[in-house]
């Protein structure tokens, strides 16, 4: 398979770098600091350039069997608009190429997963410290879901650097449902899966343990 990802450097992007060359992917990377990306590998090509930037994102998008956007944003007060930007930037990438697909990662309080977090994160981390950020994500959510392409929202639990195991819990029924924690690892896993084996397609799954 041929896939881009944005948002290699670090976090989940990083996490599904190693795992999808580790199972002999093509790579193609988009990075505004290429010497952050510190794998170098010979099915890795890195392209220096901007999500925010739409030639950028369409460059990047050639040849592709699917693109994978794991960009993230440092905590911030401020109004965020990078994650829907990058949405009709990743979007319009994908239009133009027929039997493209698209995956984003956003996470736990977007969406109708907000108030699946727990106490902490629901009543006091999110409100006080990501409330800006989910905004915007929930216009991500939304520019994609309205832009007619193949596209899956993935939505994973609160994240850890622990090992990659195979073993989490896919939910689209958030019913009585409370959300733990999950590797980066693992959130890597469940893409790769879904690039090899798409089945969550058109849906927004909680990843949790």
């Amino acid at each position: 398979m041929k896939i881009a990802i944005i948002g290699a450097s670090r976090g989940i992007g990083k996490a599904l770098l190693e795992t999808v060359l580790a199972d002999n992917h093509d790579v193609t990377v988009l990075a505004r600091y290429p010497e952050k990306i510190e794998n170098i590998h010979s099915r890795l090509r890195i392209v220096a350039g901007d999500v925010l930037n739409g030639g950028d994102v369409e460059y990047l998008a050639k040849d592709q069997d699917v693109i994978c956007s794991c960009t993230g944003s440092p905590i911030t007060f401020k109004p965020v608009e990078l994650f829907s930007k990058a949405a009709k930037n990743t979007t319009a990438a994908v239009q133009k190429n027929p039997g493209q697909r698209l995956i984003a990662v956003t996470g736990i309080g977007a969406g109708d997963t907000e108030g699946h977090g727990g106490f902490l994160y629901d009543k006091i981390f999110k409100p006080l410290l990501l409330k800006t950020i989910y905004v915007d994500k929930n216009r991500e959510e939304e520019i994609i879901k309205a832009s007619g392409i193949n596209w899956l929202i993935v939505r994973p639990a609160g994240l850890t650097n622990g090992k990659r195991t195979g073993k989490y819990r896919v939910i689209n029924d958030l019913t009585g449902v409370t959300a733990r924690r999950i590797s980066r690892l693992d959130v890597a896993d469940f893409i790769l899966s879904q690039i090899k084996e798409p089945t969550q397609f058109g849906k927004t799954p909680l990843i949790t343990y």
